[in-house]
C-alpha cells in the first residue's frame, strides 16, 4: 500500500512538472510560429524596461490573447496526463490531476487580470512586478531578474516561466548575442580560443592583454578590439569596464617549481589579487536593474582548487582567488561563474591534455545553459569533489561571516610598486 501511494504522489508531482514544460514549450513555439506570435506579441507590448505597464488596456488584452490561452493549453495537457496515468494507479486516482489544479491558479490569475480585478496584477503576476531587483538571475527558478532578460535582453532565450529546466536543456538560459565580453589573458591559447567561440555565439569580444606577447593577426581580421592594461594598474581601465557586459578573468602565471619570494609575490599578484581588483572595479559598474540582469563575471579558477597541478604556487594562488569568489558570491549583485578547467595545452601548463579550442567550446556551451560552476576536465573525481567543496565552503562562509554595510563586502588596496614591478619582469612568457 505504501508503495502504491508513493507512486501516486510521484506521478502527481510529475504532473506539475509536465504542465510547466507545456507552458515553456508553448512560449517557445509562440516565438517561432507566426499564428501564436501574433497573440504572444501583446505580452511584449505591455512593459517598459522598468516593468511598469505601458497602458492598462494593452495589459488587459495581453491576458486574454496570451496568458489565458497559454493556461488553457496547460489545463488541457494536464487533463490528458491525468487521464493517461490514472489507469495505472490502485490508490489516489485524483492525484495525477494535481497539475490541473496547479494550472487553475494561473488561469484564474490571468482571467482576474483581464477583468482588471483590483490587485490581481500584484498578487498573481509576480515576475513582472516593477521596482529594483534584489537578486541576480536565479539558476533553478525564474525570478523577476531572469524573466526581465526575456523581455529586454533577448526574446529568443529565457523562455521558462517557473523552472529554468527547459532553457538549460535548449541552451537558452543565457544569451550571449549582442553582449560585450572582455577576456583577460587574450594572448594565451585559451584566451584566443574563448574569443573565437564567444564571437561565434554572437558576442562582441574585447581582448584584454597585460603581457608582452603579440596577439594573433586573426584578431584584426575578426574585428576584435584589443585593450592593453597593466597588472597593479587595474583602475586605469575602470571606464572601459562600464561598457562591458561580461568580464572573463582568464589571465594567469605559472612559475612551476620556483618557490622564491619573487615567485610567491608574482603568483598571488597575478593569479589572485589583480583578478580581485578587476572584479571589484567591475561590480562598481552595477548600478541599475539592467546591469544586474545583464552583467556577469566569469573567473578561471582552475581545477587546482581541488586537485594538484604539480605546481604548488599555482595551486595556492588559484585556490586563494577561488575561495574569494566563493565568499563574494554571497553578496554579489550579479552572477559570478567559476571555470573549473582541467589540464589543457598551453604555455602555462606543460602537462596539458585537452585542446584549448575544445575547452573553450565547452565553456561557452555550458554558460549558455546557465551552469554557474563550469567544470571541463578529464578527471571524473573533479565532478564529485568540486561541488562538495564549493557547497561546504559556501555554507561555512555564510555561517561564520556577515556582509558589511558597504556594497563591497571586501576591499583590497592597490599593490605596492614592488609587487607591480615583480609582476612585469620575470616569466613574461608565461603571463597571458
Amino acid at each position: 500500500m505504501a508503495a502504491a501511494w508513493t507512486v501516486a504522489i510521484g506521478l502527481s508531482l510529475l504532473s506539475i512538472l509536465w504542465v510547466e514544460l507545456v507552458r515553456d514549450s508553448y512560449h517557445t513555439l509562440a516565438h517561432y510560429w507566426t499564428p501564436l506570435y501574433r497573440l504572444h506579441v501583446w505580452h511584449h507590448k505591455v512593459f517598459r524596461p522598468d516593468l511598469t505597464v505601458v497602458d492598462p488596456t494593452v495589459y488587459r488584452r495581453a491576458q486574454w490573447y496570451n496568458d489565458v490561452p497559454e493556461a488553457s493549453v496547460m489545463l488541457l495537457c494536464g487533463g490528458l496526463w491525468g487521464w493517461w496515468v490514472q489507469p495505472w494507479l490502485s490508490v489516489g486516482h485524483w492525484l495525477p490531476f494535481l497539475g490541473c489544479a496547479y494550472t487553475l491558479i494561473f488561469l484564474g490569475g490571468a482571467i482576474a487580470r483581464g477583468l482588471a480585478v483590483p490587485k490581481a496584477d500584484t498578487l498573481t503576476d509576480l515576475t513582472h512586478l516593477p521596482g529594483p531587483f534584489t537578486e541576480p538571475p536565479s539558476t533553478l527558478f525564474v525570478n523577476r531578474t531572469y524573466h526581465w532578460r526575456h523581455h529586454f535582453d533577448s526574446q529568443t532565450a529565457y523562455f521558462c516561466g517557473t523552472f529554468s529546466f527547459l532553457d538549460k536543456l535548449m541552451g537558452t538560459a543565457l544569451s550571449l548575442k549582442g553582449k560585450t565580453v572582455a577576456v583577460t589573458g587574450a594572448a594565451g591559447g585559451l584566451g584566443q580560443a574563448l574569443i573565437i567561440e564567444l564571437q561565434r555565439a554572437g558576442a562582441t569580444p574585447i581582448a584584454l592583454t597585460s603581457g608582452s606577447r603579440p596577439l594573433p593577426a586573426s584578431f584584426t581580421d575578426l574585428g576584435v578590439r584589443v585593450l592593453r592594461w597593466q597588472v597593479g594598474q587595474e583602475a586605469a581601465i575602470a571606464d572601459e569596464l562600464q561598457r562591458i557586459d561580461i568580464l572573463l578573468l582568464n589571465h594567469g602565471v605559472n612559475v612551476l617549481r620556483d618557490r622564491s619570494t619573487t615567485a610567491i609575490e608574482q603568483s598571488y599578484e597575478i593569479n589572485a589579487f589583480s583578478q580581485w581588483r578587476l572584479l571589484e572595479l567591475f561590480l562598481e559598474t552595477v548600478t541599475d536593474n539592467r546591469a544586474i540582469a545583464r552583467k556577469e563575471v566569469w573567473v578561471n579558477t582552475s581545477e587546482a582548487e581541488v586537485n594538484p597541478a604539480f605546481s604548488p604556487l599555482y595551486e595556492l594562488s588559484k585556490r586563494a582567488i577561488g575561495h574569494l569568489i566563493t565568499l563574494r558570491r554571497l553578496d554579489s549583485p550579479i552572477v559570478l561563474r567559476k571555470l573549473i578547467l582541467g589540464p589543457f595545452r598551453s604555455d602555462l601548463n606543460p602537462y596539458g591534455v585537452m585542446s584549448a579550442r575544445w575547452v573553450a567550446r565547452q565553456v561557452v556551451a555550458l554558460a549558455k545553459r546557465d551552469v554557474r560552476n563550469i567544470i571541463v576536465t578529464i578527471n571524473p573525481l573533479t565532478y564529485l569533489f568540486f561541488p562538495l567543496k564549493e557547497a561546504s565552503t559556501s555554507w561555512y562562509y555564510r555561517l561564520f561571516s556577515r556582509p558589511t554595510r558597504s556594497s563591497r563586502s571586501l576591499t583590497f588596496t592597490d599593490s605596492s610598486e614592488k609587487i607591480h614591478t615583480v609582476g612585469n619582469q620575470t616569466e613574461q612568457n608565461s603571463l597571458r
